[in-house]
């Protein structure tokens, strides 16, 4: 499957005439509890050729490329709204760039974001993405008496990371056991999470079944004290666009050349 998700990443260069600077993969193989036939989750951050963003039109072009083909669903974004988004200290950006399985990683982008995400980092932010992925994923699949069994992974991840965040301050790691080992309250719980998670690596169908009482009443708890946690903010002055700035300028005449940029701005 890498040679045909290299081959993609390659087409779409040629395609749409960028160069793709950081490709990874996110969602459940990233998180550590992908199925055999889990879908392949390909994102990426790709750059234009200067002439691209110097036009009055800019903000009206699409910043977004994506294509799904059976099992592979690729998705990328366009530095100049990754670099933005970083600055809103956007999860699923810095989830990107600490993803285990790598594909493509040129110019060092991904360190060079790494180095400076932690001037834009927001746990508010976080917390906000996470409580309503977790709350989301409840309410659609989780609240009756037969449930979606394996929705109880895309409950838990964001309502563990959410614990991550208050008591360890960062952005939470990716794989879902470590969440699992580290937040849960007890051997009990942590024992029927696992048990859950080697299913759905095993490839056993997690389709409806029974609720399970002591998954939902933990779930239950952590949400219930979020809604009574909720009215705590926090907000923090953002600092200076310009180290993004800077290394989107410096990006655009590192991959497409000093020349060329020149020559845009002529």
């Amino acid at each position: 499957m890498k040679k045909d998700i290299q081959s993609r990443l390659d087409a779409i260069e040629h395609s749409f005439g960028v160069k793709i600077l950081y490709a990874c993969e996110s969602g459940s193989r990233a998180w550590g509890f992908a199925s055999r036939d889990s879908d392949w989750d390909v994102r990426f951050i790709y750059l234009h050729p200067p002439d691209w963003y110097l036009s009055i039109d800019v903000e009206r072009k699409r910043d977004v490329i994506e294509e799904v083909t059976g099992d592979l669903d690729i998705s990328g974004w366009d530095l100049r709204k990754a670099l933005w988004l970083l600055h809103k200290s956007n999860p699923p950006l810095i989830e990107w760039l600490n993803s285990p399985i790598i594909y493509a990683d040129r110019f060092e982008l991904a360190a060079r974001l790494r180095a400076i995400s932690g001037l834009y980092y927001s746990p508010t932010a976080c917390r906000h993405h996470y409580r309503h992925m977790a709350e989301g994923n409840f309410r659609e699949y989780l609240r009756g008496e037969i449930v979606r069994t394996k929705k109880y992974l895309y409950v838990l991840r964001p309502l563990l990371a959410l614990r991550w965040i208050e008591t360890r301050g960062g952005p939470p790691p990716m794989p879902f056991a470590t969440l699992v080992d580290t937040m849960l309250p007890d051997d009990l719980h942590k024992e029927a999470v696992h048990e859950l998670l080697a299913c759905k690596k095993a490839g056993v169908e997690l389709g409806e079944g029974p609720r399970i009482p002591l998954i939902n009443e933990f779930v239950e708890q952590e949400l219930a004290r979020l809604v009574v946690g909720s009215s705590k903010k926090g907000t923090a002055p953002k600092p200076s666009l310009e180290p993004l700035n800077r290394l989107f300028r410096e990006m655009l005449a590192e991959v497409w050349g000093e020349v060329q940029c020149k020559e845009g701005m002529a």
